[in-house]
């Protein structure tokens, strides 16, 4: 088995592939299997390369040296035997200049002799100009056309452009910078060829074609599953399938037109000149985008706007008599969302496409998202949906259950449960609005596209999924006691505590890793540049941040009570999808950092519940 010669981390001279260039790149991993080293190049490309189109960096130097110190020897080689040692100095200088200056008025008329034919050929009589007033030519025009004819009989036409290309007015430096000019244009453009054929997406998720075709239809029927479930008296997995209401009951142009008032009047508030101008990360092309932060100050307002409403005896509890008609409204809006982007990313240059969503494939590309960043001027589509309109809608959402509990149990206070779940979710969005900045980062923002899946994910899933807790509570009002009401409270605190103390130390670290109130973190160094902290929350599993999710998923369900299984979906819903994207994390750690990652999963074993999983 042959060792490897270059180790990880080790700066050498990669060539590219199917040119003869050599560009300087970092050994990120060795597969022992294929002998193949993963090599990274300066502009973030990552390309396997064999161990023959690798070479050491001290090699080129050395040749470089050799080149140059080489010249000189041999130029001065030349020049000694040149010299007559027989002659004197004086007169060998003499000598020396007056052949100088009789050579250089010897090429000094060769040139003015080949610019005199040069300037004849370029600008030899045309047939239609040999004839003036339809006569024939003057002695000197016809001498001159004579003349043009011997000499163009005498030279070839491949003999002239020689003379063209060698007397040309232009330096020669000017033709040696065009010429590497034109080099660097056709390797750039056979670079941008083979990139364009490896961006690709090749690693198809979610079942590929056919599992996103079904989750285009499956997901808004199970959104409707749920919230039929939850208006039965007996929301039982036993009384399956719950009854379906008439298809026009569930379309009213009236809702739709609250709900696209809602979103822009969320829209608005994103354009506000208020709140800071922050840089996402660093695109395929070296381009940041530029974000403005005020997502806290556009809840402010809105909750401004709500507490008008509420003032003037609006009745907010609008929403849960007209649940399902919102939830249609929302999925087909998401719909043509999802359909116009898809129209308009067919013109989006390649590195604007979604590394997760460029596979080619209509429906795949169509459900993950085909472009990464989709705009409207400096209006962002999906950084405004990702925390607008959905995540305050299901605050709004959930405001509204609580009214409608009181009204319809003629209460003058929302039962304790319903405070709880309230309570913990608004604090959830609140922290999430208030950390907007530290969205950015997540894969989301940084990988997946803008297409079907997050535009419904955003506007439909989060607001009427993730308040399935407070609209069961309304129709099934569940008791609890202050003790069972309290230990509740405490194990959603102890959630959130690890949830954001752990993003807050990555997001710390990766701000700023030298900041010394961190030296207490342990890391190994990975050929990005970027370090994998071992100790603190990320040592004890691999995504705390995960694992605070969950238990905070568990404390909003726990005041439903243990009736029904359905308060409990959103738990099983939650650790299916942390798992699955701990799986997309696991893949995309791995091959971006390579061996380092396997030493960590080595030190940190446990990927979301220790000494589980």
């Amino acid at each position: 088995m042959p060792s490897r010669r270059f180790a990880d981390g080790e700066v050498v001279m990669g060539r590219w592939p199917g040119s003869v260039l050599y560009y300087e790149v970092q050994v990120t991993s060795y597969d022992d299997v294929s002998h193949l080293y993963t090599v990274k190049y300066k502009d973030g490309t990552e390309l396997a390369l064999k161990e023959s189109d690798i070479r050491s960096q001290s090699s080129f130097k050395h040749r470089k040296s050799q080149s140059s110190s080489s010249s000189p020897s041999r130029r001065s080689t030349s020049r000694s035997r040149s010299r007559s040692p027989g002659r004197p100095g004086k007169g060998r200088r003499r000598s020396s200049s007056q052949s100088r200056e009789h050579r250089d008025d010897k090429k000094k008329i060769i040139q003015e002799t080949s610019l005199d034919l040069l300037v004849l050929v370029l600008f030899k009589p045309s047939e239609n100009n040999t004839r003036r007033y339809n006569g024939e030519p003057d002695s000197t025009e016809r001498n001159d056309t004579s003349r043009v004819i011997s000499e163009q009989k005498l030279k070839p036409d491949l003999q002239i452009e020689r003379v063209i290309e060698q007397y040309s007015l232009r330096p020669r430096k000017e033709e040696k910078k065009k010429e590497e000019v034109y080099s660097e244009k056709k390797v750039f453009e056979t670079i941008k060829t083979i990139e364009k054929a490896s961006s690709k997406t090749k690693d198809l998720e979610f079942g590929g074609r056919i599992g996103t075709f079904t989750l285009i239809f499956f997901l808004p029927a199970a959104v409707f599953y749920l919230l039929l479930m939850c208006k039965q008296d007996d929301p039982s997995l036993m009384n399956f399938p719950p009854p379906l209401p008439p298809l026009e009951s569930l379309w009213e142009a009236r809702v739709f037109g609250v709900f696209l008032l809602w979103f822009f009047l969320q829209a608005l508030f994103y354009l506000l000149p208020i709140g800071k101008v922050v840089e996402g990360l660093p695109l395929s092309n070296g381009r940041k985008l530029h974000y403005r932060i005020n997502g806290f100050y556009a809840f402010v307002l809105t909750a401004a706007v709500i507490g008008t409403l509420l003032y003037f005896q609006f009745e907010l509890h609008y929403l849960y008599d007209h649940f399902m008609q919102f939830a249609v409204s929302a999925a087909a809006f998401s719909m043509v969302l999802s359909i116009y982007l898809y129209i308009r990313s067919l013109k989006a240059p390649q590195e604007e496409l979604a590394p997760g969503g460029n596979s080619g494939y209509f429906i795949y590309d169509f459900f993950t998202g085909h472009e990464l960043n989709p705009r409207i001027g400096s209006f962002d589509l999906k950084y405004f949906c990702e925390l607008r309109p959905g995540l305050m809608g299901w605050v709004v959402i959930n405001l509204a259950m609580l009214l409608a509990e009181m009204k319809i149990h003629n209460q003058s206070m929302p039962s304790l449960s319903m405070i709880l779940v309230n309570s913990f979710q608004l604090l959830y969005v609140v922290d999430a609005l208030w950390n907007e900045e530290a969205v950015l980062t997540t894969m989301d923002i940084t990988h997946d596209g803008f297409g079907f899946m997050l535009a419904f994910g955003d506007l439909v899933w989060v607001p009427f999924v993730y308040s399935l807790q407070a609209f069961y509570l309304v129709g099934h009002p569940t008791a609890i006691s202050w003790p069972v009401a309290a230990a509740i409270t405490i194990l959603n605190c102890i959630g959130y505590y690890i949830f954001r103390s752990a993003n807050s130390q990555k997001n710390n670290f990766r701000r700023n890793p030298g900041d010394p109130k961190l030296a207490y973190l342990k890391f190994i160094p990975t050929a990005t540049g970027k370090g994998l902290l071992v100790t603190g929350w990320w040592g004890f599993v691999r995504h705390p941040n995960y694992l605070g999710d969950i238990i905070m998923a568990l404390a909003w369900s726990l005041p439903c009570g243990f009736n029904h299984i359905l308060p409990y979906f959103y738990v099983i819903y939650f650790i299916c999808l942390l798992v699955h994207r701990e799986a997309r994390d696991e893949h995309h750690c791995k091959q971006k950092y390579g061996l380092a990652w396997e030493r960590y999963c080595q030190r940190v074993p446990y990927r979301i519940f220790p000494y589980i999983y």
